[in-house]
């Protein structure tokens, strides 16, 4: 279920990030999904605290948050691309593709570093909240927003950050490695 008002700002990194139930490093950490859409609601120097779809709220480490540029595009506006069903039967065969793994490791038909392996880029995302969606495109490195008729692409891994909290500093996109 998705939280009242919920509108990602930010995506978690694509190796994903730790977070804290409070912004204090001797807490316990909890891991957070790679590019997993999330709100920041207030920063504390390099603390970012977010929210997620669900509800779900904690403190990461702000500098790694990758900003989504802008609210999503209007209908029917200059940039409405592809047609939704593709991209839609794509992330459909990845979570297949996942979902028979997890059941191969789960049955003890695969092992940890056999189901590693098997999973190894595969990269999924999807949030829908009632009529608009965004949809992960992995090919592209991009999140796409979808009303059902049109996809328009929302941000991608190595936008520069243009939308970010007032008087705070851009946050910073990060490669695979951890380097701007």
């Amino acid at each position: 279920m998705t939280a009242p008002g919920f509108r990602p700002t930010h995506v978690v990194p694509p190796d994903g990030m730790p977070a804290w139930e409070a912004p204090d490093p001797a807490r316990p950490t909890l891991p957070l999904d790679p590019l997993l859409p999330v709100q920041l609601v207030e920063r504390r120097g390099e603390w970012g605290h977010i929210r997620c779809a669900n509800g779900w709220s904690a403190w990461v480490d702000g500098r790694y948050l990758v900003a989504v540029p802008e609210d999503p595009p209007a209908a029917g506006t200059p940039g409405d691309s592809a047609d939704p069903r593709p991209l839609l039967a794509r992330a459909e065969e990845a979570l297949a593709d996942y979902r028979a793994a997890v059941r191969e490791l789960a049955d003890g038909r695969l092992d940890g570093e056999s189901f590693r392996g098997r999973t190894q880029g595969l990269r999924i995302g999807v949030v829908v909240d009632g009529e608009a969606m965004w949809l992960y495109d992995p090919d592209e490195g991009r999140w796409m927003y979808g009303d059902g008729r049109r996809l328009s692409t929302y941000a991608t891994d190595t936008d520069t950050p243009g939308a970010d909290v007032p008087g705070h500093p851009p946050t910073r996109v990060v490669t695979h490695e951890g380097e701007p």
